[in-house]
C-alpha cells in the first residue's frame, strides 16, 4: 500500500505521517478540504478501511514540514507478541458517556500515554503510570496487579489515549491478563475534546499531539504549549518564562543534559532558523509555507 499511498498524497499537496501495519493504519495528515476528503475516500475503499474512523480539527498553518508514510510492525510498540486487538480490546465508551463513567468511585481510571504527554493534560482522578515508552506498560500492570497495587482486586478498569489506538492495546492486554471488564474511551481524546462541551467537560489541561501544533484544547483549537527545539518536550507559558529556558538551545527539560559543543550548535541553528525568519524565507524545522528557500540555503530547490 505505501506507494501508491505516497504518490496520491503527494499528488494533493498532503503532508503527515501515516503508519502502515498488518494490524491496520494510523495517522495524521493535513491539506485542503477537498484533497483530504479524496485521500479518505480511496483509503474507504479498500474493504479492510471500510469503517476507518477520522477526526477533523483546523489549523491556520500546515502543521506538518513534509509527508512520510511509514511500515511498522506494530502501529504502536507495545512489545508483546500475538496480541489481538481486534478480538480483545475493551468495551468502546462513547465521549457522550465517558464522564459517567469515571465518575464511578468503583472505576480505577488509566492515563495509558507516556509521561511528557500526562504532564499537561488528563481527566481528573486519572492515574499516570509515569511510563516512558509505551513498551513500559506491561510491565506497569505487573506490578500494579500485585497486594497493594492500583489494579489489585479492581476488577473494572477504563483506559484512555490520544486517539484511541494504544487502549486498542492495552485493553487487551488487560483482558489477556484476567481482567474483565475492561472499557477505553472511543476516538480518544480527540475525539471527548471534539463533542463534549467544555461547560461538562473532566479534562483539565491539553492534550500532547504528534505535530507542530504541539497541543490541542476543547473544539481541537490549538493551545498555548509550544515545542522546545533542543529535546521536543512541550513547553507552557511558564516553562518558556523561565531562566532556562533559551529558545532553540535548552529548556527546563534539557539545560543540563547538553555538553557545551551541543549548545554552541543549537544556537547556531536558532541563528540561521531567526536569518531566515527575517529574510522570509524557509528554513527546514520551520513553517514558512507561503516562502521561499533562501537563495544561499543548503535546502534551496528541495521540498522542505
Amino acid at each position: 500500500m505505501r506507494e501508491p499511498l505516497r504518490a496520491l498524497c503527494d499528488s494533493h499537496g498532503i503532508k503527515g505521517t501515516l503508519l502502515l501495519a498488518r494490524e491496520g493504519i494510523n495517522g495524521t495528515i493535513a491539506g485542503e478540504p477537498m484533497a483530504l476528503r479524496t485521500v479518505l475516500a480511496q483509503l474507504r475503499a479498500d474493504p479492510r478501511l471500510a469503517d476507518l474512523e477520522h477526526k477533523e480539527s483546523n489549523a491556520i498553518e500546515m502543521p506538518f514540514y513534509r509527508l512520510k508514510v511509514k511500515l511498522k510492525r506494530e502501529i504502536v510498540t507495545m512489545g508483546v507478541p500475538d496480541m489481538d486487538p481486534v478480538r480483545m480490546a475493551g468495551t468502546y465508551v462513547p465521549p457522550q458517556d465517558w464522564n459517567a463513567l469515571i465518575d464511578d468511585p468503583e472505576v480505577v481510571v488509566v492515563d495509558v500515554r507516556n509521561d511528557y504527554e500526562v504532564g499537561i493534560g488528563s481527566f481528573d482522578s486519572a492515574i499516570d503510570p509515569h511510563t516512558a515508552h509505551f513498551s513500559d506498560f506491561p510491565e506497569w500492570v505487573r506490578v500494579q496487579s500485585e497486594q497493594g497495587g492500583v489494579l489489585h482486586g479492581k476488577p473494572r478498569v477504563a483506559m484512555f489515549c490520544t486517539g484511541g489506538i494504544r487502549c486498542e492495546k492495552s485493553t487487551s492486554y488487560l483482558r489477556s491478563q484476567g481482567f474483565d471488564e475492561v472499557y477505553h474511551l472511543q476516538g480518544g481524546i480527540l475525539k471527548y475534546l471534539e463533542t463534549v462541551p467544555e461547560g461538562q467537560s473532566r479534562w483539565h489541561g491539553e492534550c500532547f499531539v504528534f505535530d507542530e501544533r504541539v497541543a490541542v484544547r476543547h473544539g481541537l483549537e490549538a493551545g498555548e504549549h509550544t515545542s522546545c527545539r533542543a529535546c521536543r518536550m512541550p513547553l507552557s507559558i511558564e516553562d518558556r518564562a523561565s531562566t532556562l529556558y533559551i529558545e532553540g538551545v535548552s529548556c527546563p527539560h534539557c539545560h543540563a543534559q547538553h555538553s557545551e559543543d551541543k549548545r554552541q550548535r543549537l544556537a547556531e541553528r536558532q541563528r540561521q532558523v531567526s536569518l531566515a525568519q527575517q529574510r522570509q524565507c524557509r528554513h527546514i524545522g520551520v513553517r514558512q509555507q507561503a516562502q521561499t528557500p533562501c537563495p544561499d540555503s543548503p535546502h534551496a530547490g528541495n521540498d522542505i
